[in-house]
């Protein structure tokens, strides 16, 4: 599953600063975080299985990024959800417009975050039509837009507290870095074992085959610059490599 926190024009430098942690099982192929061979103008992860991205960024200052819906024993949908992340980054539609023509029933439950440098798009498949975020934080997990689970709510606290140590990013790790479980009594009930609500409920979540892959601080600052940095990480969270990378205006 995955966690993303977001200041929309919460900050007087930086109007978006996301923090987000990517989970999945180690085995599923990806390409870390760089510019992308095809179309060197965009950076950020590939998903090698299936061709999409789950957190990107563009020379243009145009950002996206996606989080499942948890919904255990759903059947496989017709296409892959990091295809609305990858197309969006590839096209010069405004985050709206592209939001609205999204046709859900093509893929699974989906959050779906778009930045144009004009605006902050909130869309999915499950909740209600795509709005526009006035300034703010906010939180995304694997439910709806901040959705109240208690890995989020400590994640965008924290989150409002590092703000105000910007240019200084490691606040913003360490929150990333925390793989405290949630006791039995506050977890969710999500529909999968109970073992499984255990092991997700950390934001930085670690086991033997499944866990946090890439930890993610993409910050972009007045003129439209973004500057994207990435940890990736192995199976029990071991570090495997860190990725510093600019867009060019």
């Amino acid at each position: 599953m995955c966690l993303i926190v977001v200041g929309w024009q919460a900050h007087p430098d930086y109007p978006l600063v996301v923090a987000a942690n990517r989970d999945e099982f180690y085995a599923r192929p990806t390409a870390s975080a760089a510019r992308w061979p095809d179309t060197p103008n965009i950076l950020g992860g590939i998903d090698l299985e299936a061709g999409g991205t789950w957190l990107g960024a563009s020379d243009c200052g145009r950002f996206a990024a996606v989080t499942n819906v948890r919904e255990p024993n759903m059947a496989k949908a017709e296409r892959s959800r990091g295809e609305l992340p990858r197309n969006f980054l590839l096209s010069d539609c405004g985050a709206d417009k592209y939001a609205k023509q999204i046709d859900g029933n093509a893929f699974a439950g989906f959050n779906l975050l778009l930045g144009d440098g004009k605006s902050l798009i909130y869309a999915s498949n499950r909740g209600a039509p795509p709005r526009s975020l006035a300034p703010g934080v906010y939180g995304l997990s694997n439910h709806l837009l901040d959705s109240p689970w208690p890995k989020l709510l400590k994640a965008r606290q924290k989150f409002s507290d590092a703000l105000s140590e910007l240019p200084d990013e490691e606040l913003f790790f360490a929150l990333l870095a925390d793989p405290s479980i949630v006791s039995d009594a506050e977890l969710p009930d999500t529909g999968v074992p109970l073992e499984w609500e255990r092991l997700l409920s950390a934001v930085f979540v670690k086991s033997g085959n499944y866990g946090t892959r890439a930890s993610t601080l993409l910050i972009q600052d007045g003129a439209g610059k973004i500057r994207l940095h990435e940890r990736s990480f192995g199976a029990q969270g071991r570090p495997l490599q860190s990725s510093v990378m600019t867009t060019s205006l």
